[in-house]
This record gives C-alpha cells, structure tokens and sequence, in this order.
C-alpha cells in the first residue's frame, strides 16, 4: 500500500488516521528554532465528518486509503436518511445526515453527487464543485450600495447561504464553489 510522509502533508491529501480514512483540511509546516521541523494538521474523517488535530513528525508515515467515488442521483431525503439512486443500476442507497455532513446543504432534488466508498461501504458524499442555483431570499438593494467589494447574504434554493455581490437579486440563478461555499459568477 502507498504511504505518505510529513513533506507529502497538502490540503486534500489522503490518509489513514489510526485506522480511520481520513482528508487533510489544514496543515502548517512548523521550523522552529531549535529542534526538527514538524507538520501540524487537521485531517477530517471520512466517516463521521469529525476533524482530528495531529503533529506529523519526520519519518512519520501513514498509509493511503483505497477510497472509490460513484456517481450517483440524489433523491429525497426520507426523514432519517439521504436516499441516492445508482445511474447504472436504479439501486438505491441511504447514507445517514452525518455522512452527508457539509454536502447536504447542496442537495437538490436530481443532482448527480459523488458518493465516497471505503472497503466496499459508501462512508460519505461530495457535492459537484461547482453548482448553478437560485437565490431564494436575499435583503433588497438600497441607494449608495454600489461599493465593489460589499456582499450580501444570500439564501439559495437547496438552503445554503452565500455571500453575493449587490446586483444580484432574488430569483437571479447564479454559479457556486461548493468547496468553499463562495459566488463564482451571475449566470445570464
């Protein structure tokens, strides 16, 4: 199996935590003065979405997971579970809300989604990076709110919110980074 070490440590890297699948969310090279330089790193767990907090010091290793992505439809959330629909076969499959975690907020109904599975178990979801929705509810313009720069909150239809540039307006359909939660772009 692959393995990676401290100088391999980048954001979106893959690893396996004390036996847990798990994606580096944020990392700092540390060199301090005195002593070896060491890696300080929040890894986030496929599995339950929790963030661990980990020092990485050299000739620590920690093996790859063999991690498959499947494309998959959303269809409705029943209550207890997300439900999602095989393209190929018309299977269906519920993952739990907190395996669905931060990717919920950008379910809408007949998305194609990617779900994430470890040893043959679908752990966890992830939302197209880039999205075009609606601005459901947003507070209106005012006179003298034309400084470039300045955003709003928007509220979207899937019940994500954004911030938005002023000119945007309520039912406009927009472009979204679902990595980062951010406006790309009005579309036209």
């Amino acid at each position: 199996m692959a393995t990676v070490g401290m100088g391999d440590i980048k954001k979106g890297v893959r690893l396996i935590v004390g036996e847990v699948p798990c994606k580096v969310v944020e990392f700092q090279h540390v060199k301090p003065g005195k002593g070896a330089a060491f890696v300080r790193m929040k890894a986030k767990s496929f599995l339950n979405g929790k963030v661990v907090e980990k020092t990485v010091h050299a000739g620590d290793k920690f093996e790859v997971p063999v991690i498959d992505y499947k494309t998959m439809q959303y269809l409705y959330d029943d209550g207890e579970m997300y439900q999602f629909m095989d393209n190929d076969t018309y299977d269906q499959l519920g993952l739990s809300y907190e395996q669905c975690d931060d990717a919920s907020k950008w379910f809408k109904d007949g998305v194609n989604v990617d779900i994430i599975f470890y040893k043959g178990n679908a752990i966890s979801v992830a939302a197209p990076e880039v999205m075009e929705l609606i601005v459901t509810e947003t507070p209106p313009n005012f006179k003298g709110d034309t400084s470039s720069g300045s955003k709003k909150p928007a509220t979207l239809e899937t019940g994500a919110v954004v911030q938005i540039p002023y000119h945007v307006l309520e039912g406009d359909l927009i472009r979204v980074n679902t990595v980062d939660g951010e406006y790309l772009e009005k579309v036209k």
